[in-house]
């Protein structure tokens, strides 16, 4: 059944949604600055980075940004990821002790590092182990715990529905499919009748994931799975604005209209503001990078592969700020970037 606006929002535990609109965890991406801009546009709930379950790797610098939720609104949500059900158990226990208020268990990443620990979406592979993982992590904790997962391992494997099954059993509170199997990486096109089969087949919450790119596309998943909530992953990349967008069509059924040029400007600047303080110079200089190659190809597609080459030279946030304000047309044009117009 599609979801009516009368319907409430959706709740993890205690903890009720604001909007139908959820970041997905992203490993390199949902870091704090992110996650705080997606949640002032919009997202009803912002998943942190993956962490590692074992602990004895928590010291290094990436884990600890990784698991940084410092000042940030609840509810707190972090994503874990191993293959030893106590361990998983261990971190998430940890992670509640240091103001996690939701567990996310990572069933989903396809990355190759991650599934040749039998980690990730791996673990679809052996069913009995999920099943340990679950309960393991369920009983280690008294705050909720969700799962994220994949429409199985392969084309022959589609297991979603009996994982789901196993999650609700377990106490999983609520579940994330994204509709591709491990193998399809990212490639082809999400498919949406697995996701729309376990959302009938369950009792708990469940999210959409995969190729959430649009407003519209948002609400025609909604419609045709019946899901609670929608998580989008890269269709935010450049593009924070997309949750806002996504609450309007969802209340409204019409498209907002989008960032003036003075909006995008002021979030990028501040945008690249909050990687600087979080990072370091250093290092906050080159993720503000990525993130803002991401912002020229959809905004400046026909320029952005000679932007980005400008941007990807400069050394200091200083002249990071000065870019952008001359893309905007505040002090002339990014010098490098001929022929190109202003946003």
């Amino acid at each position: 059944m599609p979801i009516s606006h009368a319907t409430p929002l959706p709740a993890i535990g205690p903890h009720r949604l604001t909007s139908r609109a959820i970041l997905a965890p992203m490993a390199g991406v949902t870091d704090r600055p992110f996650r705080a801009l997606c949640r002032r546009l919009g997202a009803g709930l912002v998943v942190g980075e993956m962490v590692t379950s074992d602990p004895s790797l928590w010291h290094t610098r990436k884990s600890r940004l990784r698991m940084d939720h410092r000042g940030e609104p609840g509810p707190r949500s972090v994503q874990i990821a191993g293959g030893d059900a106590a361990m998983l158990a261990e971190a998430a226990r940890l992670n509640a002790e240091r103001g996690a208020e939701i567990i996310d268990i990572n069933m989903g990443c396809p990355a190759k590092k991650v599934c040749n620990k039998a980690a990730g979406s791996a673990l679809l592979r052996d069913e009995a182990l999920v099943a340990e993982i679950l309960e393991a992590v369920v009983a280690a904790v008294d705050i909720p715990v969700t799962l994220k997962i994949r429409t199985g391992w392969c084309a022959e494997s589609n297991n979603g529905l009996r994982v789901a099954r196993l999650a609700e059993a377990a106490g999983i509170q609520a579940l994330a499919v994204h509709g591709r199997h491990r193998q399809q990486r990212y490639q082809g096109q999400a498919e949406y009748d697995t996701i729309a089969e376990i959302k009938s087949r369950v009792s708990i919450p469940v999210f959409a994931n995969g190729d959430i790119d649009s407003a519209a596309k948002a609400a025609r998943v909604l419609d045709y799975t019946g899901a609670d909530a929608v998580m989008v992953g890269r269709g935010a990349q450049g593009n924070p604005w997309l949750f806002r967008e996504i609450d309007h069509y969802l209340a409204h059924g019409q498209e907002i209209a989008p960032p003036s040029a003075t909006e995008r400007h002021r979030l990028l600047g501040e945008h690249l503001g909050a990687l600087h303080d979080f990072y370091g110079e250093v290092m906050g200089v080159r993720i503000a990078r990525k993130h803002l190659g991401w912002y020229l190809e959809r905004h400046e597609p026909n320029d952005a592969k000679s932007l980005k080459a400008v941007f990807n030279r400069l050394e200091t946030p200083g002249a990071q700020h000065h870019f952008v304000n001359e893309l905007f047309g505040l002090e002339g044009l990014p010098s490098a970037a001929n022929g190109t117009s202003a946003a």
